[in-house]
């Protein structure tokens, strides 16, 4: 029998196991699992789901990344500016660099100001982002810092392709259902990661970057 691993948080579904304790028996392969499978950890839905590939006999020398060449001169919107600086911020954190973080605290806050809100912006104007990001822009970045040999940076990107997966699905679901499926629950968010999480109580640890659940933040809904 075969395992499925989620893309998100990597929780592995055993087809000999299956998963009693969301009523799928022992034995059920994955296309008897129901559509509506949500995964126990990062309520990710089926379709995040892809076939454990088996182990190589012998460990495979992995492939070196091609150098992607990088324009000399990159110009970024004051909301870009705003969201570098405040994931700068949250790394700080997790370095215990309070002085630093703040400073880049005051920065995104600086930017954000600047940006301003963006009038008009659906999910007509976001899908195509998150789509070209999961298509080749994690694709890129990942070339970029496997040929530098960055391990801090390839993690990062492992970390934000993840939780893009994750915003993917719920934007899929919420155009579907018209935000019907974000009544009577929660809404949480990793303050490291982004890791979006909806449901009534939210995980021990976050299923991306593993940091406890204080670090994820309930949103709060406007009247």
């Amino acid at each position: 029998m075969k395992n499925y691993v989620c893309t998100i948080c990597g929780f592995i579904y055993d087809e000999s196991s299956g998963y009693p304790e969301g009523g799928i028996q022992p034995g059920t392969v994955w296309d008897d699992v129901p559509a509506s499978f949500k995964c126990p950890l990062c309520g990710a839905s089926k379709s995040e789901f892809r076939e454990q590939a088996e182990e190589p006999a012998e460990p495979v020398e992995p492939a070196a990344a091609a150098a992607i060449p990088l324009p000399d001169e990159i110009s970024y919107t004051e909301a870009e500016l705003s969201a570098i600086f405040s994931n700068l911020e949250k790394g700080c954190e997790k370095q215990y660099d309070p002085e630093t973080a703040a400073l880049y605290g005051e920065l995104a806050a600086y930017y954000g100001k600047k940006a301003g809100a963006k009038s008009g912006s659906g999910l007509s104007d976001l899908n195509p982002m998150v789509e070209a990001d999961l298509s080749s822009h994690f694709t890129a970045a990942n070339g970029v810092a496997g040929a530098a040999k960055d391990r801090g940076a390839l993690r990062a990107l492992k970390w934000a392709e993840q939780v893009t997966r994750m915003t993917n699905a719920h934007l899929a679901r919420l155009e579907a259902s018209s935000s019907a499926f974000l009544e009577d629950t929660h809404v949480y968010v990793c303050e490291i990661c982004g890791f979006i999480f909806i449901g009534d109580e939210k995980p021990a640890v976050c299923p991306v970057c593993k940091v406890p659940n204080m670090k994820m933040t309930q949103i709060q809904r406007g009247a």
